[in-house]
């Protein structure tokens, strides 16, 4: 009869979600709470050189300042950090005593395997538990696998792992890996898996792997609330509950549900995780989760447009996610499309040398109607901005989101000025996307300065601004009609905010641009 033990990862995996800031007394508090619910295996968090240390965050630069959090009555659990080959020297790591980690679980690419079990060889001479984590398990063939397996047996380390790095492994996959380790690993060497829940699949798989026939003992991770990356891991809470009842295993689950209750659920509120369309396309593409936080955080993309975006990646690209790389592939798909400038000459005539007043759908273009439709109209031109403003029949509406343009009612659709990436027709005219964009990555596409960018192109006189406010961190805030509200990461605010001021100043030196209402986090520089 196989045992099984459960390692949880919040405190590292759980990490990506609050970028590793837990505060030091809530990491003492996370591992107390684990040792009091008796899982078997705690880890701590990264081990690396990459990031400075501070006390409180859990990115350790040696293993002395992991011993800092550790209980001195570690009643027989394992303690363990992780390194990611290539972020660690191992020649900093001290032999193995009583008062720090027991283990390091040393996690890895393909490309890289070779290299990084002889790093794990070393680990091992100094006297720690090695778990071998070999990243994106079902990137390797079965030769490649197998020997993988071969080089392991060699290190004979305390495990090795399966570890569904994408979250699209099925069960067929999962036992198809399984049988390959379990023919031809050394007994002594523990199975390990590794799951994220991008599919919804990580409860059932770890279901799986205790089902299965075996004397090999075996070890599942998972994490307190599911806590990690994009759609997260398999919850800690459930698993143990299982086991309780199927295994007669012994967990405690009040003391992690006081630890949810506490601790987690407030970085749940500050930056959700879970089960989302973008993390579903990614697993089904293989692909890192960052390619769809990535997209999704553009708020500007169909969930057809994110897929269509997959399909355009090279394989080997998918694997390690590569920030350039994704910028490139998303503006060379909006920039598809085609123009049309049949009225163009018509176009030019109605706005060059005109003041237009250029309504975004922030909050102030209704707390602050009076002011805009109190604005002086003899040979003025009104443009919306991704919205048909409500309150007057504006003379075009500018569109450059494709989510926006297809919640405009058909009637509106044949006085739009559009962007080439929306690909309907029947529009006023359609403008090249690539020609609109700025240089401040946070918002090179912001649709309200590309409205402007294309405002100077056509020579207007003076534009007027109205809602445009910025963003707040409140999301019911940014928008006079809460219908269009979004919800995005505090930093990516901070940057957008911080971009536009900066492109709106560049642009106030090419034309006169003023605003008619109050903006709240947006101002020019002097």
């Amino acid at each position: 009869m196989n045992t099984i033990h459960i390692l949880d990862c919040t405190l590292r995996d759980g990490g990506y979600c609050n970028e590793w800031r837990f505060g030091l007394d809530n990491i003492k508090r996370i591992i107390s709470g684990l040792v009091e619910a008796n899982v078997e295996i705690i880890e701590c968090g990264f081990l690396t050189n990459k990031y400075e240390y501070k006390s409180n965050t859990t990115l350790f630069n040696s293993v002395e300042e992991i011993a800092s959090v550790i209980p001195e009555n570690r009643q027989g659990k394992i303690f363990v950090a992780m390194v990611n080959y290539g972020e660690y020297d191992v020649d900093r790591l001290p032999a193995r005593n009583s008062s720090s980690i027991d283990g390091l679980r040393v996690a890895f690419h393909k490309k890289n395997r070779h290299a990084a079990l002889e790093f794990c060889k070393r680990v091992r001479e100094k006297g720690y538990l090695v778990f071998v984590q070999a990243m994106v398990s079902l990137s390797y063939t079965d030769d490649e696998f197998l020997d993988t397996i071969r080089c392991v047996n060699d290190i004979n380390p305390y495990s090795f792992y399966i570890v569904d790095s994408f979250g699209m492994m099925k069960e067929k996959d999962l036992t198809r890996l399984f049988y390959m380790i379990e023919h031809n690993l050394n007994p002594d060497i523990w199975i390990g898996f590794h799951s994220h829940n991008n599919m919804q699949l990580a409860y059932s798989n770890a279901q799986k792997l205790t089902m299965v026939q075996t004397n090999r003992n075996l070890i599942v991770d998972s994490s307190i609330y599911g806590m990690g990356r994009g759609a997260g891991n398999l919850n800690t809470e459930i698993f143990v509950e299982y086991l309780n009842e199927n295994y007669g295993k012994d967990y405690r689950l009040k003391p992690i549900l006081t630890i949810i209750d506490e601790i987690i659920n407030a970085f749940y509120q500050q930056n959700y995780w879970g089960y989302s369309l973008p993390n579903y396309i990614s697993a089904s593409h293989n692909a890192h989760p960052n390619y769809a936080s990535y997209l999704n955080d553009k708020n500007t993309l169909t969930y057809e447009d994110m897929n269509n975006i997959f399909d355009m990646m090279d394989e080997e690209k998918r694997v390690s996610y590569d920030k350039a790389y994704i910028e490139d592939l998303y503006l060379q798909y909006m920039a598809l499309g085609n123009e049309n400038e049949a009225h163009k000459a018509e176009l030019y005539k109605c706005i060059s040398g005109k003041t237009v007043v250029l309504i975004a759908p922030g909050k102030s273009s209704t707390d602050e109607r009076d002011l805009i439709l109190g604005y002086p109209n003899k040979g003025v031109v009104y443009i919306s901005v991704n919205f048909s403003y409500p309150e007057c029949n504006t003379d075009f509406i500018f569109v450059s989101n494709l989510r926006r343009f297809n919640e405009l009612a058909e009637t509106h659709k044949s006085n739009c000025i559009v962007t080439s990436n929306i690909s309907d027709n029947n529009v006023y005219y359609k403008t090249k996307y690539g020609d609109l964009l700025n240089a401040e990555e946070a918002v090179a596409d912001n649709a309200g300065l590309m409205a402007i960018r294309f405002l100077i192109n056509f020579g207007a006189k003076r534009i007027m601004l109205a809602g445009f406010d910025g963003y707040s961190f409140d999301a019911r805030e940014n928008y006079g009609n809460s219908d269009m509200a979004f919800v995005t990461k505090r930093n990516l605010l901070e940057a957008m905010n911080l971009g536009m001021t900066k492109v709106l100043t560049d642009y106030r030196k090419m034309i006169d641009i003023q605003f008619l209402t109050t903006p709240k986090h947006v101002l020019f520089r002097s």
